[in-house]
């Protein structure tokens, strides 16, 4: 790692401004991955690091309809939020389920949006065939044997590397919307399109331009009707990534599934909207055949490779399953 510039600013625009000119420039909040990036694994390699925790940017408010929540907001502190608990129970399982204590006390809301893939070959130097550190230079994943953590949507030829946030799974099924700082004034993307799939450019991970800030990401409020919950399936029952999660919020009325928001993660090179299943499922009885049916619908064109070739059925599987726990008995 080389010597960087370290600076502290205390407002919001001399930080967007110390970032954006200069292009190898980078902020600087939680740390708790970018830190390994830099020091342990010599793949981030900024000449300027701006540490944003100074700025005003922390705390979670609710008007009734939406949550806002500022990018500095802790995950420890998002989840311990009353509202949180109450309206939004997939959020706070999503946020316990997603790290340790330990990591929840110093991570952020805004680095969990832009945390890296946990992909092996991305976080090697020494594979010279990484997509999002080289373009053009090829995938070591899709020919490598260690590719069981990685995604099967989204994914191609290109890059196989999966988003690991457990966070942003409920938070896209809800139609989260990121707030965003930039040199030309605020604007905000809603999560769901605030990604992109890897396509020909597996470099570029977001819409986010060099020197913009997330500033909070802001959460609608379900009707108190929703049955909702987050499911998640890993390897050990304490701090693992996740093999396959499901986010649902959904409505029932006489045996009838009359709305469904999904969100996969563990599957996706983005944190993974699954609208095919949720259009099987409106209209439809809430019975697990008709889950079984959206599961099916969800992955029918799964991009596998050795490694990753049981994803597919389990995260039917898991859909099947927590869309049965989240329904529960109908009355």
């Amino acid at each position: 790692m080389r010597e960087f510039e370290y600076l502290r600013p205390e407002d919001v625009g001399a930080a967007v401004t110390l970032v954006s000119e200069r292009p190898a420039a980078q902020y600087l909040a939680g740390g708790t991955t970018q830190v390994d990036l830099m020091l342990k694994d010599g793949i981030l390699d900024p000449d300027r690091v701006v540490d944003i925790t100074r700025l005003p940017l922390r705390g979670v408010t609710t008007d009734g309809r939406a949550l806002r929540v500022g990018a500095l907001t802790t995950m420890e502190e998002m989840a311990a939020d009353p509202t949180v608990a109450v309206r939004l129970p997939l959020v706070r399982t999503a946020l316990l389920a997603g790290a340790s204590t330990q990591l929840r006390n110093m991570a952020t809301i805004g680095g969990n949006l832009l945390q890296r893939t946990r992909c092996r070959y991305f976080r090697d130097p020494t594979v010279p065939d990484c997509n999002k550190r080289h373009p053009s230079s090829g995938c070591a994943a899709i020919i490598g044997a260690g590719a069981r953590m990685h995604a099967v949507l989204g994914a191609g030829e290109s890059c196989i590397a999966l988003h690991a946030s457990d966070l942003c799974v409920p938070l896209v099924a809800l139609d989260a919307v990121v707030h965003i700082r930039g040199t030309d004034g605020e604007r905000t993307v809603p999560l769901t399109d605030f990604y992109l799939l890897p396509g020909e450019r597996p470099d570029v991970e977001t819409v986010l331009r060099h020197g913009d800030l997330i500033t909070a990401v802001e959460v609608p409020l379900p009707p108190e009707a929703v049955r909702s919950g987050y499911l998640k399936v890993r390897d050990r029952a304490s701090y693992e990534f996740a093999l396959v999660s499901v986010a649902a919020a959904v409505t029932v009325a006489d045996g009838t599934v009359t709305e469904a928001r999904i969100g996969l993660g563990g599957v996706g090179t983005i944190p993974w909207r699954a609208r095919a299943a949720e259009r099987v499922l409106t209209g439809a009885p809430a019975t697990p055949e008709t889950y079984r049916a959206a599961a099916e619908a969800e992955l029918r064109n799964a991009f596998t490779v050795p490694g990753t070739a049981f994803k597919p059925e389990l995260a039917r599987r898991t859909v099947v399953r927590a869309l049965t726990d989240i329904v529960g008995d109908l009355p």
